[in-house]
């Protein structure tokens, strides 16, 4: 999936860059597997006000339906009989025919073609596509989709390029590296699809213009020190004038914008983390 660099026929388009689509199939989605979906506008249902800001626009889309789970197909062999596009997602999706005659979109890992079977079951062969669960998968193997809670299916590691590594199983346990260096506990019988996820080169994309982010539906960003006092705590003052906080940056609503830690003290989960996510150290 290389990526196509376009021609510098106007100031947006010569910093542009594109996903090439010549691995997937040329096919609309598969009706009985896709409706409509309503754009969101960041707005409150009750008053209209804007309550999430920098939303709105964007392009049509059509959901598809992915089968997070497929433990309900376990044991029954399908075939991938397409690769296909999904503006609601960075990764590729895959359509599987089962010898049962049901069809399910699945997130495609990488590596995964036209014609090949994928399975799902308790225990069964360790090969890309293929989901079973995480204590019959050998310690080293790259996982995506995993699940948190057992028969919920996958919560995580499900965008283009990312992949858990299973560094061994402790008991009723499941130790995983996740894509962000955090090392966390997951239930052994929690299933996992075996591979990294397709679409690896999707962070190396240039968006190019402001246009391009109206057609995701995002809407521009101001800066706070660009804005009158009355409007952001970095408003105000003689021009572009700098932030000028000895207590740093904040949010629109007063509050500490940096090094503040949001999440919950006392998370049930904080338990099953081992190794909280390592951030990267700048280059000087």
């Amino acid at each position: 999936m290389p990526i196509k660099k376009l021609k510098p026929t106007s100031p947006g388009r010569r910093s542009m860059s594109v996903m090439t689509t010549d691995h997937l199939t040329k096919k609309r989605p598969e009706k009985r597997l896709s409706k409509g979906k309503k754009s969101l506008s960041g707005r409150s249902t009750s008053t209209g006000r804007i309550s999430v800001r920098h939303r709105g626009g964007g392009h049509k889309r059509l959901y598809r339906n992915i089968d997070f789970k497929r433990s309900d197909k376990a044991g029954i062999p399908g075939k991938v009989a397409s690769l296909e596009y999904d503006p609601n997602r960075s990764a590729s999706i895959a359509l599987v025919n089962y010898v049962d005659g049901e069809k399910r979109y699945i997130i495609a890992p990488d590596g995964l073609v036209v014609g090949d079977q994928v399975v799902c079951g308790e225990r069964t062969k360790v090969k890309t596509g293929n989901r079973m669960q995480l204590k019959f998968i050998p310690s080293g193997y790259k996982v995506y989709n995993v699940e948190l809670v057992p028969g919920k299916g996958g919560q995580i590691v499900r965008s283009a390029g990312t992949s858990a590594t299973l560094m061994g199983i402790d008991g009723d346990f499941a130790l995983i590296q996740l894509p962000s260096g955090e090392a966390r506990k997951v239930r052994s019988n929690c299933y996992a699809s075996v591979g990294t996820v397709s679409n690896p080169e999707h962070n190396l994309v240039r968006i190019g213009k402001a246009g391009r982010q109206r057609w995701l539906g995002k809407r521009p960003q101001v800066l706070g020190k660009s804005m009158n006092a009355a409007d952001h705590p970095h408003g105000g003052g003689e021009g572009h004038a700098p932030v000028g906080m000895k207590k740093g940056p904040k949010t629109p609503w007063g509050k500490k914008a940096l090094g503040v830690k949001t999440r919950n003290v006392k998370k049930y989960s904080n338990d099953l983390i081992i190794r909280r996510r390592t951030r990267k150290k700048r280059k000087r």
